[in-house]
Parts: C-alpha cells; sequence; structure tokens
C-alpha cells in the first residue's frame, strides 16, 4: 500500500493497493482510492463510492453533495479500471467478481484507520451488483458491524441482462459458461459510435469533463468472460440477497433505445432495462427504498438539469432519515 498523493482531479488525494498477480494472466493488480479532501479524524459519516462498467470516479459534484452532508467522501477504481489500469489489461476485464472483494476490504479498512466513521456504500450500474454481493458475503460472515457499514446506495444497478428474453434462458447461461472457459476474453460487444457517452461529455452533447480514455463514449469492449462473471453474480443475486443495511435504489422511469441520436437519448435509460431493475430491486435484503426518477439517464446524477435536481433531491430525503436511523441506533447501543 503506498502513501496518499495528489490525485488527477483537484482537491483529492489517491491511495494505490496493491492486490498481487492477476488470476486472470493480466499482470499485477492494483485498486485505487480516492479520498475528497483532508482527512478528517473527527468524522462520523463516510460514503465510499464504487463505479461501473467504461467507469471511473470524476463525478465531483456528487462528492461535494455529500460533503455538504457532512460525509467524508471515498471513490474506489477498481482494478483494471480508470486510475488502476495497467498497460496490456483489458479494461474492467475480470471472471469473477467475488476477486473485488479484498479491495473493497482494504477501502474500508483505510477509512477506517482515519477515524470511526460509519460508511454508506454507493454503487452504480454494475458497480451497484458488485457491492450488493460484497455486501450479501460481509454479512454472512458477520463483519457488516465491524467494517463500520451502515446504509447502502445504489445507482441504477444491473440487476439482469437486457435485452432478447433468449439471452437469459439457462441453455444460453450453460453455452455461454462452456466458450468462456475456453475464449474468455472473446468480444461479444464492440465499442459503439457513441450513444449515451455521447450525452455525458462536454466535447459533445453533455455537462462532464472526464478522461476519455478510461471513459471512452463508445464504450470498452464486452468480452465473454466477464459478461459470463456478471451473469453468475445476477444468478445469485436473483435467488435472494441481504445486504444487511437499509438502501436506497436509484432509477430513470423510463428506458429508451440507445441510438446516435443524442437528442433522442437525453432523457431516459439507454444502457438497462428499468423494469428489470424494478423487478428484482426486492432481492438485496429487507428496508429497501425505491425511486425512479423521471426523465433519469442511467447514471441519475448526470442527468440533464431538472432529472439530476430530483435525483439529488430524493437521495437528500433518504439521506434524512438514514442520519436520523442510524443516529438513533449509534445512541441505544452506546446505552446498551
Amino acid at each position: 500500500m503506498t502513501a496518499w498523493e495528489a490525485d488527477v482531479l483537484p482537491g483529492y488525494w489517491q491511495q494505490t493497493f496493491p492486490l498481487g498477480r492477476d488470476p486472470d494472466g493480466e499482470g499485477d493488480l492494483f485498486a485505487t482510492l480516492v479520498r475528497r479532501g483532508e482527512p478528517d479524524p473527527s468524522a462520523t459519516r463516510a460514503v465510499l463510492l464504487v463505479h461501473g462498467f467504461t467507469d471511473y470516479f470524476f463525478n465531483t459534484e456528487l462528492a461535494d453533495h455529500f460533503a455538504a452532508r457532512g460525509f467524508a467522501f471515498y471513490a474506489l477504481d477498481l482494478h483494471k479500471c480508470g486510475r488502476s489500469w495497467r498497460e496490456g489489461q483489458t479494461p474492467h476485464f475480470t471472471t469473477d467478481l467475488a476477486r473485488y472483494d479484498g479491495e473493497l476490504d482494504k477501502a474500508l479498512d483505510v477509512i477506517a484507520a482515519v477515524g470511526p466513521a460509519q460508511v454508506l456504500v454507493c454503487g452504480h450500474s454494475a458497480g451497484g451488483l458488485v457491492v450488493s454481493l460484497w455486501l450479501d458475503r460481509m454479512r454472512a460472515r458477520g463483519a457488516t458491524r465491524g467494517k463500520h457499514v451502515g446504509g447502502l446506495v445504489l445507482n441504477s444497478p444491473w440487476f439482469d441482462l437486457q435485452g432478447p428474453a433468449i439471452l437469459r434462458t439457462a441453455p444460453t447461461a450453460a453455452v455461454m459458461g462452456a466458450i468462456s472457459r475456453l475464449r474468455k476474453r472473446m468480444v461479444v460487444r464492440s465499442p459503439t459510435e457513441g450513444g449515451y457517452g455521447t450525452t455525458l461529455h462536454r466535447d459533445y452533447h453533455g455537462d462532464f469533463d472526464y478522461d476519455l480514455r478510461w471513459k471512452p463514449v463508445g464504450g470498452f469492449p464486452v468480452t465473454l468472460g466477464w459478461i459470463h462473471a456478471i451473469r453468475r453474480g445476477h444468478a445469485k443475486l436473483h435467488r435472494g440477497l441481504d445486504v444487511g443495511v437499509p438502501n436506497l435504489i436509484l432509477r430513470s422511469d423510463r428506458s429508451v433505445r440507445e441510438i446516435a441520436d443524442p437528442d433522442v437519448i437525453q432523457r431516459g435509460d439507454a444502457v438497462l432495462d428499468v423494469k428489470q431493475i424494478a423487478r428484482w430491486a426486492g432481492c438485496i435484503g429487507n428496508r429497501t427504498t425505491i425511486v425512479p426518477i423521471p426523465d433519469a439517464k442511467h447514471d441519475v446524477f448526470l442527468s440533464v438539469t431538472e432529472p439530476r435536481r430530483i435525483a439529488y433531491a430524493e437521495l437528500d430525503r433518504w439521506l434524512d432519515w438514514y442520519l436520523a436511523e442510524t443516529s438513533t441506533s449509534a445512541t441505544q447501543s452506546e446505552r446498551g
């Protein structure tokens, strides 16, 4: 583990975790924890944000919003993603989502070393699936309280495979699994001309600035080994998880087809089927709050102005409850 050093974002710091050799044979693995501002040992609340596919942490507006609510802010670029990618590696590639558990645990340990802050975990898209599976395993081994995890926010979590129903059948999954063992890096979806990505970046039709090497507008190639890992994660989620903490799920109220015209796809989820998110939202445990955001994009916090405002308002509404609830629980535990 290295010391904190200046991040690519002004006013942010990063720390790299060496994770050893890649079981998938792509060299040494690293993860990168990003921190907003200086460490605050007096902070009683913290956020740990986890990105999705073809993504990394760059949304300082979201970080500022959490900071204004009294949260110390951290984000993790998972191995082979964003800051953690190394030359010769396939971006975002893994054949087992459980391999992320170690770096997520390390991130919590670093946050705990600063001070005893209770952590709110946030996950977007594929990151929402990853953290839900991780928290379920953490709860199963009785570590949730010891790791100081108090809540979960999911932003358009990837709960099922979009597209034709035949893609979700057991025979198709069996065939995918058999082929993936032999050709795990076979590309099953190539990058597009842009689509959703062009609605985000300010050089195209969006409001945000980020590194297009780490988040290309047309996405990274989707490989068979990676999508098979995702499908195994979906299958486990569909059997039922228990993340062990109260949770909020934010999503768009509609899906739109991803086409080349950015004006058509500015107001809707052009990546996932929001009906699938609604269908499987009850599978992550109890005390779930589900809020559809009118006209929101796939990342609700990268939506156009009005849907983005509503997304932050709904987040604040839930945070008001969460802060009151967890403060009451902490007081009762102290009185014990």
